[in-house]
């Protein structure tokens, strides 16, 4: 496939916008700052888009641009390693290594709650999802379901226990405990 085709441009941008928060918070676990972690993900992204050709499956996207954030990394690294505040190389593989076991189960456990989520009646997920839109007042949100703030504080948590169980159930039973 031609690598400026508008195919493969699509593809590589739907794949990598659902992909950069997730690459962007493994990068950031394996720097020391914010902006270590903006400059680093300047240099992934570059690197993947340059080499998305050279990608086999669309489906292993992810794993994929984690390799690569880790050698952009381990660049980074190299070129600051006269700073005291950067870690040793053999420390930074194994918090990447870690990071990666940790984001599949961080994943599963998305997937889950949203499933779990998704199973609740429509109010009760419209309510919960409300509670948790960024800039809810819960006020609002409470007398939207017909509560008192206090009553849907209490709902709101037993909500939040049954969900919890839900998730556990479900990764419980797709072995992933």
């Amino acid at each position: 496939m031609d690598p400026e085709s508008p195919l493969q441009h699509e593809q590589f941008l739907t794949l990598f916008t659902s992909s950069e928060p997730a690459i962007r918070a493994y990068v950031r676990r394996l720097v020391p700052t914010r902006n270590d972690a903006a400059d680093v993900m300047q240099g992934v992204s570059l690197v993947l888009w340059k080499k998305f050709h050279e990608l086999d499956q669309p489906s292993d996207f992810r794993k994929w641009s984690f390799g690569v954030a880790r050698y952009e990394t381990l660049a980074w690294l190299r070129n600051k390693s006269r700073d005291r505040l950067v870690l040793a190389e053999d420390v930074l593989l194994t918090l990447a290594h870690e990071s990666e076991r940790g984001e599949e189960r961080l994943t599963a456990q998305r997937e889950a709650l949203e499933d779990c989520l998704e199973k609740l009646p429509q109010p009760q997920r419209t309510a919960i999802l409300a509670a948790y839109a960024p800039d809810a007042a819960m006020q609002d949100v409470a007398k939207q379901s017909g509560r008192t703030v206090a009553a849907f504080y209490q709902w709101l948590h037993r909500m939040r226990l049954q969900l919890l169980e839900c998730t556990r159930r479900t990764l419980q039973s797709e072995g992933l405990t």
